[in-house]
């Protein structure tokens, strides 16, 4: 199959897989289990994927695999085009014949004598190690590349020729982070490498990957330095208002996200060239795109930039119609999850059923009120439920702080009892009529609040969870696959396979 006809083929598979009744698992690549203090994309990511199907999951939804941003958070990317070189596997490096196994071997005995964060392969990413620990060994793998002749020369020219729209800025503005331009430039050859990898296992495995597309990119992305028309800023370059949510019941002074706001005339005025090759990109990588913030395609929340509380903002409108059918002008039909929660209006309803698209149903917001459109039995076929997303709280630990008269109506709904509370929720989220059900790994785990992975308003110490080594072991996979089946969202007569994580 030709490079040009592989998008396409790839945009009709995630369409046809949407209508499916199906299940998926959430889980962030830097949680995975592995040698070298974050998750990564590599032999732990394979096994993972031979677990899913073998547990009878046909999906593996992700958050956004940018490079990140201040707090090491992946909605606060440095680039919507490039990947994050921490997760870059330095096994699959030496498998490529850039990386000596020996010297790899030498440095993982040298961290791990030290006791240093970049060794754990447990508890929590320690990013500051990580990057000392894997920086040395991504650059003596570039340098191991450039010594080194052969096809992959010819596939790394390829690379460069189709990445011209994004790479040369990459190279250029983001070598503060990866080093100089050649290195920043094979980093992402490198990744494309392991992550083309990782998608054909999960084809061959029959389970699609769901993306996550933010909205807004941060005020320190490349995008917004190379592309500085695209956005509102000042005659100094600086944003003048920013992104955020207003006030309300969680926090007082709201949040104030701090990304520049979009200068929509001139997206208009090119057909919005750079939300068209930003989507294509992502569905280069992923069969599905969860599309965070909806809400900012009918209406976006603007602070004054000079504002430190997201309180004295106001509502501004968005071209979100006009943007999406550009883009199912392009693509056909949108493969989007839309992320419809928080202020959702009527009009941001019309918006998602004008491009048919699903969206999302937390089952931890049903038990508040008697008639909350949260219960699983009120879902719509075309949504994807979930227990809770990587905003929210375990399923465990939103059960601790539960009151009592919404524990009440758990269990008179779910069944079971408070010991079970875990794997009731799961099973009520997977015989939800939504056509998808994504239940987050932490949840399978049976975890508490420990295992949250972020809470939002703070801006230290979140998206560093990591599973346990033994996670495969502390996981019913009979149970869970039986459960699946039982709902419909595996095939009956499908025998639970003896593969998974080895």
């Amino acid at each position: 199959m030709s490079r040009a006809a592989r998008p396409a083929t790839r945009r009709r598979a995630a369409r046809a897989a949407v209508g499916v009744r199906h299940a998926g698992v959430l889980l962030h690549p830097t949680s995975l289990d592995g040698p070298d203090g974050i998750g990564d994309i590599g032999p732990a990511a394979h096994r993972f994927l031979g677990w899913l199907a073998s547990a009878g999951f046909s999906a593996w939804q992700m958050l956004p695999i940018g490079p990140v941003g201040r707090g090491n958070s992946p909605y606060s990317t440095l680039s919507s085009f490039a990947g994050e070189s921490m997760l870059l596997s330095l096994d699959a490096l030496v498998e490529e014949g850039w990386l000596s196994r020996r010297r790899l071997e030498l440095a993982r005995r040298s961290a791990s004598g030290r006791g240093t964060e970049a060794r754990g392969s447990t508890g929590r990413v320690g990013w500051d190690a990580a990057r000392r620990f894997k920086r040395p060994l991504l650059l003596e793998a570039y340098e191991g590349f450039l010594s080194q002749r052969g096809s992959h020369r010819t596939d790394y020219r390829r690379f460069l020729e189709s990445t011209i729209d994004w790479l040369p800025a990459w190279c250029a503005l983001g070598t503060p982070v990866e080093g100089s331009p050649g290195e920043t430039a094979f980093l992402q050859f490198a990744f494309e490498r392991q992550w083309t990898a990782l998608r054909r296992r999960a084809t061959r495995l029959g389970v699609e990957l769901i993306g996550d597309l933010p909205i807004f990119v941060g005020d320190d992305a490349v995008d917004r330095i190379a592309h500085p028309e695209l956005f509102r800023l000042d005659r100094a370059g600086r944003p003048t208002v920013v992104t955020g949510v207003p006030p309300d019941c969680f926090s007082r002074d709201g949040q104030r996200w701090g990304h520049p706001h979009y200068r929509w005339s001139a997206h208009r005025r090119d057909g919005f060239r750079w939300w068209r090759r930003r989507v294509r990109a992502a569905l280069e990588r992923f069969d599905l795109l969860r599309i965070d913030h909806f809400v900012g395609f009918v209406n976006a929340y603007e602070i004054p930039a000079r504002s430190r509380t997201a309180r004295h903002g106001r509502w501004g409108r968005t071209p979100g119609r006009e943007l999406l059918t550009a883009l199912r002008r392009e693509l056909g039909a949108l493969p989007f999850i839309a992320e419809d929660l928080g202020a959702v209006t009527p009009a941001v309803t019309a918006l998602r059923d004008a491009f048919d698209l699903p969206g999302m149903r937390l089952i931890q917001n049903a038990f508040g009120a008697p008639d909350s459109p949260d219960l699983p039995h009120r879902h719509a076929v075309r949504c994807v439920a979930y227990p809770g997303t990587h905003d929210n709280d375990t399923t465990r630990g939103w059960w601790r702080t539960l009151d009592a008269p919404s524990r009440g109506r758990f269990l008179h709904y779910a069944g079971g009892s408070s010991r079970e509370a875990v794997r009731s929720m799961i099973r009520i989220a997977c015989t939800s009529p939504a056509e998808l059900c994504v239940i987050p790994m932490q949840d399978l785990l049976e975890l508490g609040s420990e295992a949250r992975m972020n809470l939002p308003g703070r801006a230290h110490g979140q998206w560093s969870w990591r599973m346990p080594r033994d996670w495969a072991r502390r996981v019913d996979r009979r149970w869970i696959h039986a459960t699946l089946a039982a709902s419909a969202r595996v095939s009956r007569t499908k025998k639970l396979g003896s593969g998974g994580p080895s």
